[in-house]
């Protein structure tokens, strides 16, 4: 499909999606799509995202298009409960992200100099009204934690910040499991945790993948277990 008619194609499907919306909130709609606000809606945006998540690990197109469009859903029920309480509308959701993009890639849209992510960091902290800022941005309140510290240590390669460059992550790992094996203490567990993240970011693996799968390795091992399969 050639660009042109794509985005013809998109504009009107996006418009029957807000249709769509518009009608199940309606009097003589959902009772169940009627009901919901902002707050209810929470755990179906978290669910909605690692399902796109794992569609992209499994490599399937079709559940992807599928997860990507409950993503999209998402957006457009938040915004039609949020133009029902004049809080705003899918229009201010579309202008808020159009004008960052182009505001934050000055490189691309206004020809200003080359891509580096402090030059990002500081956009934001502008934008926010910052005078300062970190070159690695800031601990988010709203990600869990593990995500803060995955985020921190890629960010702190992207302006050249390598604080084991020079060292053995495998000497490093060793000592921090030998400590805790002579009664260590919690800066011994933050150390080692610390240096796993930073070994699988280094290599840039995906921990959520991996986890997702340990978790599955682990659970057909309990499987096995429990139907007496697994005799250690």
């Amino acid at each position: 499909m050639k660009g042109d008619n794509m985005r013809d194609k998109a504009r009107e499907k996006f418009e029957q999606l807000l249709e769509i919306m518009e009608e199940l909130r309606s009097e003589h709609g959902c009772p169940w799509d009627r009901k919901q606000t902002h707050e209810s809606l929470k755990p179906y945006m978290i669910e909605e995202a690692y399902e796109v998540v794992h569609a992209i690990d499994e490599n399937n197109m079709d559940e992807l298009i599928e997860e990507l469009g409950d993503v999209m859903l998402q957006v457009v029920f938040h915004s039609q409960i949020a133009r029902e309480n004049n809080e705003f509308t899918i229009v201010d959701v579309l202008e808020r992200i159009n004008s960052k993009m182009i505001r934050r890639h000055p490189h691309v849209f206004k020809n200003e100099g080359e891509y580096s992510y402090e030059q990002w960091e500081k956009i934001k902290a502008k934008e926010k009204g910052k005078k300062q800022y970190s070159k690695i941005g800031e601990i988010n309140k709203g990600l869990p934690p593990l995500m803060n510290l995955r985020r921190l240590i890629e960010n702190s390669f992207a302006v050249d910040y390598d604080p084991y460059k020079e060292k053995n992550i495998f000497e490093l790992l060793k000592r921090d499991l030998e400590s805790l094996e002579n009664e260590g203490n919690e800066n011994n567990e933050i150390e080692l945790l610390t240096h796993l993240i930073y070994y699988f970011v280094k290599k840039e693996r995906n921990i959520d993948s991996l986890l997702s799968k340990a978790a599955k390795e682990y659970f057909e091992k309990y499987k096995k277990f429990e139907n007496g399969e697994d005799k250690e």
